[in-house]
């Protein structure tokens, strides 16, 4: 192996092998690369050829974004269970995905609950998501008909609200919203309900719509969650002041049988929901109220889909991050890219719907990938 310069010699003595001298640099040794301050640089030169950091100075200033002056701890990812296990971006990878964004003057980027899980929200379909442990997410079928499912429904998303939004973008969400803000994104869509990429300074189309929201399905009034989430309160105080009691624990998630699920509720025992809980009607017209989301089942309003395939069909280039594509109203933005012929890639762990027709498809952590294109070439984010 060839010999590493300072800063880090003494310890690349300790390290066998490329991969591990890699993987070890990716997550533990190379901060600089993921300490978000006003100013940063980074100067690591290896003589192999095969792997280099030259010296690069950028600004990362994302509107909205809350993460200065904080630097992200070595084990950010790795202790996370819910991010599927990936190798570390190659120099390849990197330098592949600046050039797919340089080309490119009108990029859609698609973001699948693949970028999500890596600030803590599960997802369905990674070998460690909800799917793994035989959940299956309520359908709006069963909402809508099922006055039984909708108190589950929302006494779990109720007990589950405070953590959820607890949740912090994380390096993926800052830096694409340090691109958008440079210029390198046109269009930014995510399938996510969770609003991290809004907190983190951009403002994408949501495919499947928000919890943040809730809505009426017979005469359409909508209110904010939080709103909403006080006249749960209001109307169930003595078993609101019990959920909020349980001090369960965030990183083993067993305490009284709770689990966080992807959209935003808590798996909790059926005594906690099946008597004496109410759930407030529309305000409006007293109708059933749901959060402003796309359940399974359901189909995206087809305005919302009409702008999502506008943009696909009209880009020159399409990415997909975090996705597997398998929901059709994912996939068939990234179908009618390609089928129009914009230059298609996804970055993903795991197998997508699209991986037999995208041009190129990198496996990897979006935290880990896509904060090393803020220095890299010409998609260095300039100084305001």
């Amino acid at each position: 192996m060839a010999a590493v310069s300072s800063p880090l010699g003494p310890f690349v003595t300790k390290i066998k092998g490329a991969r591990e001298l890699l993987r070890t640099l990716c997550m533990d040794g190379i901060r600089p690369v993921f300490t978000y301050k006003e100013h940063l640089a980074s100067s690591y030169l290896f003589a192999d050829s095969s792997f280099k950091f030259l010296q690069r100075s950028y600004h990362i200033s994302p509107s909205g974004a809350t993460m200065e002056n904080k630097e992200l701890p070595a084990n950010f990812l790795r202790d996370k269970m819910m991010v599927p296990i990936a190798e570390p971006p190659s120099s390849v990878d990197i330098e592949f995905l600046h050039q797919f964004f340089a080309r490119s003057s009108n990029l859609v980027v698609l973001t699948g609950a693949g970028i999500s899980t890596e600030s803590g929200i599960p997802d369905y379909r990674s070998p460690n998501g909800a799917y793994s442990t035989g959940f299956r997410p309520i359908t709006h079928q069963e909402f809508v008909r099922s006055a039984r499912s909708r108190r589950r429904y929302w006494a779990r998303s109720y007990a589950g609200w405070r953590r959820f939004t607890a949740a912090q973008p994380g390096p993926a969400h800052t830096a694409l919203a340090s691109l958008e803000k440079a210029g390198r994104i046109s269009c930014l869509i995510t399938q996510n309900v969770d609003r991290l990429h809004h907190r983190a300074g951009s403002n994408p189309l949501e495919l499947h719509g928000t919890v943040y929201v809730v809505v009426c399905i017979e005469c359409g009034f909508s209110l904010s969650r939080s709103s909403f989430q006080d006249q749960v309160k209001a109307l169930n105080p003595k078993w609101a002041e019990a959920i909020e009691s349980l001090d369960y624990d965030s990183n083993s998630d067993k305490s009284f049988g709770m689990k966080q699920r992807p959209d935003g509720d808590i798996e909790i025992n059926e005594k906690f929901w099946e008597e004496e809980f109410n759930i407030p009607s529309c305000p409006q017209c007293k109708g059933v109220v749901k959060p402003d989301v796309v359940f399974f089942g359901d189909n995206v309003p087809q305005g919302r889909a009409d702008r999502a395939v506008k943009a696909a069909k009209e880009c020159d280039a399409f990415l997909a991050l975090g996705s597997s594509l398998m929901t059709m109203s994912a996939f068939r933005l990234i179908r009618a890219a390609h089928d129009a012929g914009a230059a298609t890639a996804i970055v993903n762990v795991g197998t997508t719907r699209a991986d037999n027709i995208v041009d190129h498809k990198i496996s990897a952590r979006l935290g880990e990938i896509l904060p090393r294109l803020l220095s890299v070439g010409s998609l260095i984010v300039p100084a305001d």
